[in-house]
Parts: structure tokens; C-alpha cells; sequence
């Protein structure tokens, strides 16, 4: 799949954290692992992102191919989120990075669990 920017490298690196490095991405995409769909539901992670900046990532991430916009099924006339397989692709990518910050960074802690 063609990158969403122009590619400002062809290093693999710098090209997936074009795509997901920075500070919300990957905070959007563990919502969608923790089974959170609609967008009261990223609003209210304790990161606590900014609503324009959260309709953003989703778009961008809608657009990378890594999300998909549906309707809901709770809420009737607006949309859930959730990984494509593409984007499912990404838990191991997220799960080093989480254990990396337990094993580096005094303080963190795993809290977060699935919803279900």
C-alpha cells in the first residue's frame, strides 16, 4: 500500500513513523486493541486528546488503510472505528513497545485491559 504523505525516504524506519510515530497514533490504534470504538469513547482515554486532533488520527488512519469507518451499531447516525487486518497488525509492534516501557521506565505500569 502507497503511504499517505510522500515518502521523504525509503527507510522502513522512517517511514512507518511517518506514518504512526507520532504522539496520538498509536494511543488511537491500542484504543481500538482495548475494543474502543466510537469517538467518546478515544475522547475519553486518560491521555486525553484534543477532539481536533483525535478526528485527525482517525482520518489519517481511515485513509493509511489501517481503520475503518463504519456505522454504529450502539449509536444510531454516527460511526465506530475498527482495525482493518492491516491495522491488526500492528498489536506486536504495540505489545514491544509496552513491554519495553515496563522493563525501562520506572513508574509504568500495565492497567489497561480489552473491553468485553
Amino acid at each position: 500500500m502507497k503511504p499517505v504523505a510522500p515518502m521523504r525516504s525509503c527507510c522502513p524506519v522512517a517511514c512507518s513513523l511517518d506514518l504512526i510515530g507520532d504522539r496520538w497514533t498509536l494511543l488511537v490504534v491500542r484504543d481500538l486493541f482495548l475494543g474502543r470504538s466510537l469517538f467518546k469513547d478515544f475522547e475519553a482515554s486518560p491521555e486525553g486528546i484534543a477532539t481536533n486532533i483525535l478526528s485527525n488520527r482517525l482520518s489519517r488512519l481511515v485513509e493509511s488503510g489501517l481503520v475503518e469507518k463504519v456505522p454504529s451499531k450502539e449509536s444510531r447516525g454516527r460511526f465506530s472505528y475498527r482495525l482493518t487486518p492491516r491495522g491488526q497488525t500492528l498489536g506486536p509492534v504495540l505489545e514491544a513497545i509496552a513491554d519495553w516501557g515496563l522493563r525501562e521506565i520506572e513508574g509504568t505500569e500495565k492497567r489497561l485491559q480489552p473491553e468485553g
